[in-house]
């Protein structure tokens, strides 16, 4: 590990060669820059992985069976498992995907959940991301130039190796795939997770296509070659459902494929993730996520969810009310550490605001006890300091379920915050899987 630290600054070096940066608009203005990397990795012990694996599997098999029904037979929501206005209401649910099945059923194939780790070792589940989840070719990359660095540490260290990411979403891909070639479908370099858009497309041997590249014909969807057209069979998408399909979604998206929505319809193409996740990802539907394992799986949850309050329901709404101090409060429309407010920052008149628009607004708020997740040790010119950390695992499911034998592990640089999202100026570092 000693070698890592100590070609730290070579290997930051390299990933600003490579383009491995992130990309943050911030009052209308696109800025790139590197998204910084710790040589301190975090290690998982075998046995702990094995729980951690088999409850992400779990979840996930839930979230997937949660999303086939509420298209379809809303059954869940028939038996009052799940309040019916909570399922419609959210601005992730697509009436435009209403009775449409994707092949095999799967809706999402690649989802990124968040974790953490408290004090006392218990893990919890932060949120489940089964739109666009990204980050998963920083570990990759990263893992590829320690390997450079020092190729002993690895086998020392019996460390799980994590090169199989490009061939298990690979076969997602084929496993999903309706007929044609397998493309990675970008907006462009002006997206904020560019680099990882084309990294993926070479590791999984797709065609990296921007908008101008795809085109539908007869509900068929064709890449412009310098052959001429060739057809497409799956479509790793990398764009928001309402950027998508301007004749489905919005209609003055210019970054979409026109008619592709026809195309999935009629089954010739394959969208991964399928359009209309952000139903099952609202971060108010995560409350119900251990009701829907027990629902669907006749289970228990064995990953927990962080204590959590809807101000939806009464009872949670007058808890939050007279606790908001010590709470953190999320905007369920939000994402990347945005519309997170900790009750502890706000003086009285700010607590006062937030109390009024939990009242007038309840279903727009979910509230959480603040989990004491633990530090990682990070380098900080050249002294170890310890910040708060998560961990994104990436769970792939086409014909099976699996789980990458590696993540995504993002820390906070400010020695104050328990945000470590990327767009909040956080770094990352490798997680190390240990083998048995």
């Amino acid at each position: 590990m000693d070698n890592l630290i100590s070609n730290s600054n070579l290997i930051n070096e390299q990933l600003a060669r490579y383009g491995v940066k992130f990309g943050i608009y911030k009052n209308g203005v696109f800025n790139e820059r590197l998204f910084p990397y710790d040589p301190i990795p975090r290690v998982i012990s075998a046995s702990d992985w094995e729980y951690l694996k088999t409850g992400l599997v779990q979840r996930v098999t839930a979230l997937n069976m949660f999303l086939a029904d509420i298209y379809s037979k809303k059954q869940i929501v028939a038996d009052g498992v799940v309040p019916e206005d909570f399922v419609f209401s959210s601005s992730g649910y697509l009436a435009q995907v209403e009775g449409l099945e994707p092949p095999h059923s799967v809706y999402s194939h690649i989802s990124g959940i968040d974790l953490v780790q408290a004090k006392d070792g218990d893990w919890f589940i932060l949120e489940d991301n089964l739109r666009i989840p990204s980050g998963a070719s920083y570990p990759l990359i990263a893992r590829s130039l320690e390997r450079k660095c020092s190729p002993q540490t690895f086998v020392d260290n019996h460390v799980v190796d994590n090169r199989s990411y490009g061939t298990m979403l690979k076969d997602v891909m084929d496993d999903m795939n309706c007929g044609g070639i397998n493309v990675v479908f970008t907006p462009g370099r002006y997206n904020a997770a560019y680099f990882e858009h084309a990294y993926l497309a070479e590791q999984t041997g797709s065609v990296l296509c921007q908008p101008e590249d795809l085109f539908v014909e007869n509900n068929v969807v064709y890449c412009k070659t310098l052959n001429g057209k060739e057809r497409v069979g799956a479509i790793y998408r990398r764009i928001s459902d309402e950027y998508l399909d301007p004749l489905s979604f919005l209609p003055e998206s210019l970054i979409g494929i026109p008619g592709v929505m026809s195309a999935y319809r009629a089954g010739n193409v394959a969208l991964l993730n399928a359009p209309g996740n952000g139903a099952a990802d609202d971060k108010g539907i995560y409350y119900f996520v251990p009701k829907m394992i027990s629902y669907y799986l006749g289970q228990d949850a064995i990953l927990k969810n962080a204590p959590t309050y809807l101000p939806f329901y009464e009872e949670d709404r007058k808890y939050v009310l007279d606790n908001l101090e010590k709470l953190v409060i999320k905007d369920v429309a939000e994402a990347g550490g945005y519309g997170v407010v900790f009750g502890r920052d706000l003086d009285s008149g700010k607590l006062d605001e937030m109390k009024q628009l939990v009242k007038s607004q309840p279903r727009r708020w979910i509230a959480q006890e603040v989990i004491d997740f633990k530090d990682l040790e990070i380098m900080d010119e050249g002294r170890k300091v310890e910040r708060k950390a998560d961990l994104r695992a990436f769970v792939l499911t086409g014909k099976t379920c699996q789980v990458w034998a590696s993540g995504l592990t993002r820390f906070s640089r400010n020695p104050a915050s328990f945000v470590v999202n990327s767009s909040q100026g956080g770094g990352f570092k490798d997680t190390w899987i240990l083998d048995k």
